[in-house]
């Protein structure tokens, strides 16, 4: 495809939004015409794109006529109410919202996993999945499909930045209080202070005893990975970490193999690096794979009374990868296009 596309983001002054602008830059995508939406709060102001200023609109009445593709980074009612509206004026609509994830009409997608779902070049909404099963269904992919999967049992240890700026502004305050030696202010953003803390708590506790983070995580997996018949259980935390969420995954494979079967599954995924040597301390960290666009994995070692379990620690930019970069990734491949290096 050669044309260039008139692209929209809504929520463009997010943290979300905003690595948005900075990977269609950084992927040479080719966008003609951009249109940026924001609230009320955050409507005159402007972002730069390829040395341009872009002033930030709010939502109205027709605004997606002349788009080919919109970018949703808000909330679910947002989504729900505008989405539909781009899709009916003829864009493509990539949702990163929770909002269609589990719609049995709409397809949820990370294109290394099942990409070979999305339609091409007509209007439609696409569900961006949630960043933790994004980069967890990475990792999970190569060994379905060689192995069979049992069960899945994964920990997830998430940034602070998963729950926007709002909450690494919270981090860095606490940081500077606790330096200080002072008791921080009450929490805003998380239940807990999260400075020098671990919150077993991502969104709200449903009757069962599940968080709202970890159902996701349970039921999307199984959607994208096209398949129901296998065990997922998640457990879920806030970390403070900056940046990047980090897991530890238990796999239980559907017959014993070898660690070099393993590897070489892996090894095969697009879109995941292994980076394996424990006893020299390397694998991966939420430090060193900020901003980082692959999915990393390491610690990849063999259950010791269960030889058909498997362990192992996975790492993703959950901005990049479990956010902007899969959405503009499906859009890539709706459109045909191939990224400039």
């Amino acid at each position: 495809m050669n044309r260039s596309l008139n692209v929209g983001i809504v929520g463009a002054t997010g943290v979300v939004g905003e690595v948005f602008l900075q990977l269609l830059q950084e992927r040479h995508f080719p966008v003609g015409k951009l249109k940026l939406f924001a609230s009320d709060r955050s409507a005159g102001q402007t972002r730069k794109f390829k040395h341009e200023d872009i002033k930030v609109e709010t939502l109205s009445e027709g605004c997606f006529k002349t788009l080919d593709l919109v970018f949703f980074s808000s909330g679910d009612d947002i989504s729900k109410e505008w989405a539909p509206r781009a899709e009916k004026e003829g864009a493509v609509a990539v949702d990163n919202s929770a909002a269609f994830r589990m719609a049995a009409d709409r397809l949820l997608v990370v294109p290394e996993v099942n990409g070979h779902l999305l339609p091409k070049n007509q209007p439609t909404i696409i569900a961006n999945p949630n960043c933790s099963t994004i980069q967890l269904v990475v990792a999970l992919k190569p060994l379905l499909r060689d192995f069979g999967l049992e069960s899945v049992h994964v920990a997830t240890y998430q940034a602070v930045s998963g729950a926007g700026r709002a909450g690494q502004e919270e981090l860095g305050l606490q940081l500077k209080t606790w330096a200080a030696g002072e008791s921080p202010s009450s929490p805003q953003t998380f239940p807990h202070p999260i400075a020098m803390n671990v919150i077993p708590q991502i969104g709200s506790f449903q009757d069962n005893g599940f968080c709202t983070e970890e159902l996701k995580i349970m039921r999307e997996t199984k959607k994208i990975l096209g398949d129901s018949s296998f065990r997922v259980s998640a457990f879920t935390a806030r970390v403070p970490a900056w940046n990047a969420h980090s897991e530890a995954v238990w796999v239980r494979l559907k017959t014993r193999v070898t660690r070099d079967q393993v590897l070489q599954s892996l090894h095969k995924q697009e879109g995941l690096v292994v980076e394996d040597n424990p006893k020299d301390s390397i694998y991966p960290l939420a430090l060193s794979w900020s901003e980082k666009d692959p999915v990393a994995i390491g610690r990849i070692h063999q259950d010791l009374e269960d030889p058909q379990t498997w362990l192992f620690w996975v790492v993703s930019d959950n901005l990049r990868k479990g956010a902007a970069l899969n959405g503009i990734q499906i859009a890539e491949r709706i459109f045909d296009l191939i990224p400039t290096p």
